[in-house]
């Protein structure tokens, strides 16, 4: 995991800045045309402000649990020049029943989350983003877009991911890197349907997930 440095309000993730390119070529062919964002774990607040600049039509709402982080992204969000780009909002993944999002919001995206969180936060990301999707526009092809490293089944695993999970179980028990199949099973157990798969950069992959 990349270490965060803090410059004032503003945090700065090294890897934003190597996988931002990589990733916004798949929202673009996975992303609503038209309507809101809603970003799961902004953390710096970095990618927000990249991907608001990329993606002028769409409306992007940064979300994030913890002060210090809604602190930089609003920091970084006072240097945008664009008016697509919302104040930030206070979401916990794991409390979807929570979640008090606007109800334009057409896609969902999470990056570098679930690994570093326990599992209900996976759980609740497909429960709060069925609802969003139930309340907005897009009930019937609601993207729920995720970014990290992930185990699959008949994949060998990267040994550097390998290493990364033991790191993270170290660090707190209830991390780790996710099966694929276990969040496929638990995004079909809120009406989505896993529809794309992109290999990404630094063994981490892009799970694209449509609600049905």
């Amino acid at each position: 995991m990349d270490d965060i440095s803090e410059h004032g309000a503003k945090r700065h993730a090294p890897a934003t800045l190597r996988n931002r390119e990589a990733i916004a070529r798949v929202l673009s062919a996975e992303l609503p045309k038209k309507g809101t964002v809603l970003e799961i774990a902004s953390g710096s607040g970095e990618h927000a402000l990249y991907f608001a600049a990329q993606f002028p039509d769409l409306d992007w709402q940064p979300s994030d649990p913890d002060p210090d982080a809604r602190n930089s992204i609003r920091a970084y969000t006072q240097e945008y020049k664009g008016t697509n780009l919302r104040d930030v909002l206070e979401v916990d993944a794991s409390l979807p029943k929570a979640w008090a999002i606007p109800p334009d919001i057409a896609a969902a995206l999470c990056i570098n989350m679930i690994h570093i969180s326990a599992y209900a936060s996976c759980t609740g990301l497909f429960e709060g983003s069925a609802r969003a999707a139930a309340q907005g526009k897009g009930a019937t092809d609601f993207p729920v877009i995720l970014y990290g490293p992930f185990f699959e089944q008949g994949v060998e695993p990267a040994p550097s991911n390998l290493a990364f999970d033991v790191s993270l179980k170290a660090r707190n028990p209830e991390w780790g890197i996710r099966d694929a199949e276990k969040v496929d099973s638990t995004a079909r157990a809120h009406g989505f349907e896993r529809a794309a798969r992109y290999e990404m950069p630094a063994n981490n992959l892009m799970l694209v997930y449509r609600k049905t």
